[in-house]
């Protein structure tokens, strides 16, 4: 995967007085009444921003929002732009359209998504969006992997292409997890489908010492191992994953699953909650969280890593009464002393949650991306911006 030779903001030259377009991801969350309810990403790269204006630099920055059918209101990058504003104290311009960019030094362009050819990588939208700019600097990191006009095709029409330091801070974090961690090294995977994350649990099985599993992805690997998991998530791109894992894992212990779950009679805050050791689930039961034991074990070895990956929540920590497993995972990756990434998405989220976000060595914003690199796939945002 090219990572090696990724042009950063040393290799920019002089942008004093030049308009530099700047690829961020400010696809944020919204309160009921339209405020930005996590800035999470827009904080992340103002120091990409502020070291651009340091240099001189008129920026013009860029970004998509949800995923618009046309030139959808709801999804105007407007509050985005107010809530900037404020960090920056300073008026940052929403430019309606390509066809209406105002002169000035902050101005941010209207969802970019509101461009037919965005999500296509159309040729023509690059090479306008490449006109408007001496240089671009690209920070946005969670859609490394898509190639799109604004974060691929748009490198081919200007002169000057680089990472910004967010962007470069994730590729040299997520690199130096592959090719040289503090050992031992852990990796705890959860979320939904086991089908879904079937490459990072093979990639971590070949470099990581220890994979905890957990979550919804860890409920096949039971079912294939012979014990009953009631109604709990199951598919069978799942089942196919845990049984090639358990074939290729029979002879080595890396791989971990939990011992004990926390089981509910309905997926609800009012459920009937018992605790399954051994797992054994009755039909109208299904798994929803780790349980005690598990927990203290997963603990237990986050504690005495050197270097800890996290992606995924192990229970359904949005409902109050099924997040204990996932609450015990982040305050263990928060209180060790080891190198600790978290691979955004719901792992972030939770950390959020429950105050963490500040206490790990680096939350990805990538998501995604992260997890694709990880994988070894090449990223077609990380490329564009290889080699000199």
């Amino acid at each position: 995967m090219p990572r090696a030779g990724l042009r950063t903001l040393d290799d920019l030259g002089d942008v004093a007085g030049r308009r530099v377009l700047v690829r961020v991801d400010f696809n944020v969350p919204f309160d009921a009444d339209g405020t930005v309810s996590d800035d999470t990403r827009i904080r992340l790269a103002i120091a990409t921003l502020e070291a651009l204006r340091e240099r001189g630099a008129r920026l013009l920055i860029v970004s998509h929002l949800g995923r618009p059918e046309g030139r959808d209101p709801q999804w105007s990058l407007r509050p985005v732009a107010a809530h900037l504003s404020a960090l920056l104290d300073e008026d940052v311009v929403l430019a309606a359209s390509l066809d209406e960019v105002p002169e000035g030094d902050l101005v941010m362009l209207e969802n970019i998504r509101f461009e037919a050819g965005e999500t296509k990588n159309d040729g023509a939208l690059a090479a306008r969006l490449g006109a408007l700019a001496d240089a671009y600097v690209n920070d946005a990191f969670g859609s490394a992997h898509r190639a799109h006009a604004s974060t691929e095709g748009v490198v081919h029409h200007v002169q000057r292409s680089v990472a910004g330091l967010l962007f470069e801070r994730e590729v040299q974090t997520l690199g130096r997890l592959l090719d040289e961690p503090e050992r031992p090294l852990v990796a705890v995977l959860g979320g939904a489908k086991a089908g879904d994350k079937i490459g990072v649990i093979n990639r971590f099985l070949e470099i990581a010492d220890i994979v905890l599993l957990g979550g919804g992805m860890s409920y096949p690997f039971f079912a294939v191992s012979g014990k009953r998991i009631g109604r709990s998530l199951c598919d069978e791109a799942g089942l196919q994953a845990a049984r090639e894992v358990l074939e290729r894992e029979a002879t080595r212990e890396r791989l971990r699953l939990p011992v004990d779950l926390v089981i509910a009679d309905d997926f609800s805050a009012d459920a009937n909650l018992r605790v399954s050791h051994p797992i054994d689930i009755d039909d109208e039961w299904e798994a929803i969280d780790i349980g005690p034991l598990t927990r203290a074990d997963f603990a237990a070895v986050i504690r005495d890593a050197g270097t800890v990956f996290w992606n995924g929540p192990v229970g359904a920590f949005e409902i109050e009464p099924f997040a204990e497993g996932t609450h015990a995972i982040a305050r263990a990756v928060a209180e060790t002393s080891a190198v600790t990434v978290v691979g955004g998405g719901d792992s972030g989220a939770a950390l959020t949650r429950f105050g963490l976000q500040d206490e790990v060595t680096h939350l990805s914003t990538g998501g995604g991306a992260a997890l694709e690199l990880i994988e070894g796939q090449v990223l077609p945002g990380v490329a564009a911006l290889t080699g000199r």
